[in-house]
């Protein structure tokens, strides 16, 4: 067949399309691209490095073959510091870790798209891709990021909290272990999560509670595991990730639709350079 190819065979991934079709996924996303980022660290005993990069990746393909977008290819440079002590870490200098991202989503925007969706795999981004966002407000931009908060504090969030049979979770757990049954089991290796404990340790006592400190992470889990990753079930990983993939079809749904964001960012951006 020749040409560019019909709407309905586009692929979502963006490594996977033609240049010819380029710019028909574009269109065809409404100027909405998902970035998914994860990070390469130490899952306990039992779990791929790329785990974090892989969940979030196979979350945002599957929810864009149901509601258009495009997915950028996979992405492993966030904030892992607290794990550097770990065989296989990946880490980046703090400025560089900003400067890279910022050049990727304008990198993205000078490709047609004007909304940047992040989904983050990993918890340890989200204190960074939130300042992140912010700064997008530093400078004049054709485009808006977002970053998605995915399930927290939902009904479906508390349905799997429910669905849980440990108490500790956080790592490499019950939760993150289950869904990775789903897309690369056989890089598990389960009958090696007991072999550290993935449970706190408490070294600083009751100073988290008061206080934050970069060390906060290692004095709680030195082994870089937080859980009991023995209690995971593919039911469990077939609900969490289904649960995962409906959100962001809504998600991606209000932003196909939004008009408000880009015109509200753009008259911030006119006031503030006349504040007075």
């Amino acid at each position: 067949m020749g040409g560019a190819a019909k709407a309905e065979e586009l692929t979502v991934q963006w490594e996977e399309l033609t240049a010819s079709d380029f710019a028909h996924a574009v269109a065809r996303s409404h100027g909405v691209c998902v970035l998914p980022i994860g990070v390469i660290e130490k899952h306990g005993p039992h779990l791929p490095l790329g785990t974090d990069v892989m969940v979030a990746r196979e979350v945002s393909i599957r929810a864009a073959e149901e509601e258009y977008a495009v997915v950028f290819p996979p992405y492993c440079f966030g904030q892992i510091w607290e794990a550097r002590h770990q065989p296989g870490c990946l880490t980046l200098p703090p400025a560089l870790l900003m400067s890279l991202l910022q050049a990727v989503c304008d990198e993205i925007h000078r490709n047609g798209f004007t909304k940047v969706l992040i989904l983050s795999g990993h918890g340890g981004n989200r204190n960074w891709l939130n300042y992140f966002c912010q700064s997008q407000l530093a400078a004049r931009r054709g485009y808006a990021v977002f970053v998605s908060r995915r399930l927290e504090g939902t009904d479906v969030d508390l349905q799997v909290e429910r669905m849980l049979k440990s108490d500790v979770t956080g790592h490499a757990d019950e939760l993150e272990t289950s869904l990775v049954t789903q897309i690369r089991p056989d890089l598990m290796r389960l009958e090696r999560s007991d072999s550290e404990s993935g449970l706190p340790q408490g070294h600083l006592g009751e100073l988290p509670d008061f206080a934050f400190t970069g060390i906060s992470w290692y004095a709680e889990f030195p082994n870089h595991y937080a859980g009991i990753a023995a209690d995971a079930t593919m039911k469990l990983g077939a609900f969490a990730m289904e649960a995962e993939v409906r959100s962001l079809i809504a998600l991606l749904r209000l932003l196909k639709s939004d008009r408000q964001t880009l015109q509200l960012q753009e008259e911030f951006f006119a006031r503030s350079e006349e504040p007075v």
